[in-house]
């Protein structure tokens, strides 16, 4: 199993590469620091249901996309 952390941030980080966009931009985006948004890819932050909302609806995908099959 892995950091469930950085898994999640992992697949932020895939599907923000996907669209094409920075740190920045999704930060943007998502209405988030981009400083908030590089601990999240390094698995340095623990998400609140509300900031995972905001980064799905930015990236543009469903919010189970970023959660499934991490335990």
């Amino acid at each position: 199993m892995g950091n469930p952390l950085l898994q999640f941030g992992q697949r932020v980080k895939h599907y923000r590469s996907l669209r094409g966009i920075s740190q920045e931009d999704l930060a943007d985006l998502a209405d988030l620091h981009r400083n908030y948004v590089s601990q999240i890819e390094c698995g340095r932050r623990n998400l609140s249901l509300l900031n995972i909302l905001k980064l799905a609806r930015a990236l543009k995908v469903p919010a189970s996309k970023l959660i499934e099959n991490i335990k």
